[in-house]
């Protein structure tokens, strides 16, 4: 039997799961298998760097297929207008869609003692419960279940109904911690949390950041940052300085349309401009070409995790702001501002990111 496994689908994913195998003594390290789904994100050569750290006994590349690869599913996705019929098809969904899976996998997950996922929402979720394979799952990002419970709102009308079958009787799968082979799902804060569950467990990412030692951060830049040095100039002045208290970050998310990006960002750059030299950082999965769009603006690696910077001692910026994204893990920042579903409204339907209003 193998020791552990994580599934990771963004780069934050492998950045939580960094931080969880350096919190582990150092005789248990390079005994897991990391796996890399690309079915959200091109990790690009990130393989290669994490293998050259040592932290992990393997790290495998998984094509992860949605649903809409086996076009025989479809028939099972249409709503019917009744819901016994949908919850027949759902069930039939469920078990045909892990089935057609199986063959994808490029591990066998039955090997390995403790099985950790991030976003049991994507097919190996389906996989785990259909083959009765008892996993942990993870919260997707920071605090994001405070912003959008997705599996109430994906679930909405007879919710109980929904998690009944699912959690006690595994006929369909319901993500987060409600799937029967779930054992567990890990949360950054639960007091945050408007839908506490019985298999949410606390465990503070700061916390685990805290305990890194000056090695054990240096491991985790040389697996994320392609290029030190010039993210090492970016950071610095010309005397080779942290300039310090005059520089405005905002960091990108993957809102509306582009056309509707691009003006939400040229927005924000215009509020904040005036009050010092903007940086970008955008986001790994938002496909605005921001380099062609906003090249007088210094702009950071879109792969390198936002955190990453709170390893490079002296850095600060007079404000980090950001629409959706928690900013709650940044620590090189004097002001941290998250505008919100508020600034949002002005661009978009409030229902598309007021989830857990309609909940």
């Amino acid at each position: 039997m193998k020791e552990r496994i994580y599934v990771c689908h963004t780069y934050y994913h492998v950045y939580v799961t960094f931080l969880k195998e350096l919190n582990r003594p150092v005789e248990q390290r390079g005994q897991a298998t990391l796996v890399l789904s690309s079915l959200s994100i091109d990790f690009e050569c990130l393989k290669e760097r994490v293998e050259a750290t040592g932290l992990f006994e393997a790290v495998v590349e998984f094509e992860e297929k949605r649903d809409t690869a086996f076009p025989e599913l479809a028939k099972y996705r249409q709503d019917t207008g009744n819901l016994v019929k949908n919850l027949v098809n759902r069930v039939r969904f469920t078990r045909k869609f892990a089935r057609a899976l199986a063959p994808t996998l490029p591990v066998d997950f039955r090997e390995y003692g403790q099985i950790y996922v991030y976003c049991d929402s994507d097919p190996i979720g389906y996989y785990l419960n259909v083959y009765k394979i008892p996993y942990h799952a993870l919260e997707d990002g920071l605090n994001c279940l405070k912003n959008y419970d997705a599996a109430r709102y994906d679930n909405r009308g007879h919710f109980g109904l929904k998690a009944f079958l699912s959690q006690r009787c595994n006929l369909i799968f319901i993500q987060n911690g409600y799937g029967k082979y779930c054992i567990d799902m890990e949360v950054n804060d639960i007091s945050l949390l408007k839908y506490p569950f019985r298999k949410y467990v606390e465990q503070p990412r700061q916390a685990l950041v805290e305990r890194l030692t000056r090695e054990d951060k240096d491991i985790i830049l040389r697996a994320f940052v392609r290029d030190m040095e010039r993210l090492r100039a970016q950071l610095t002045d010309r005397q080779g300085e942290a300039p310090g208290r005059d520089r405005i970050l905002i960091l990108t998310d993957p809102l509306c349309t582009l056309e509707i990006r691009e003006r939400i960002f040229r927005d924000i750059i215009a509020m904040f401009e005036l009050e010092g030299q903007i940086f970008l950082k955008p986001h790994p999965r938002d496909e605005l070409d921001y380099r062609a769009l906003f090249g007088e603006y210094p702009q950071f690696d879109p792969t390198v995790p936002m955190e990453m910077l709170n390893f490079f001692p002296g850095i600060r910026f007079k404000k980090v702001v950001a629409v959706l994204t928690e900013v709650g893990a940044i620590g090189y920042a004097d002001e941290k501002v998250r505008l919100g579903e508020d600034f949002m409204d002005r661009y978009e339907d409030p229902l598309v990111h007021r989830q857990n209003e309609q909940i």
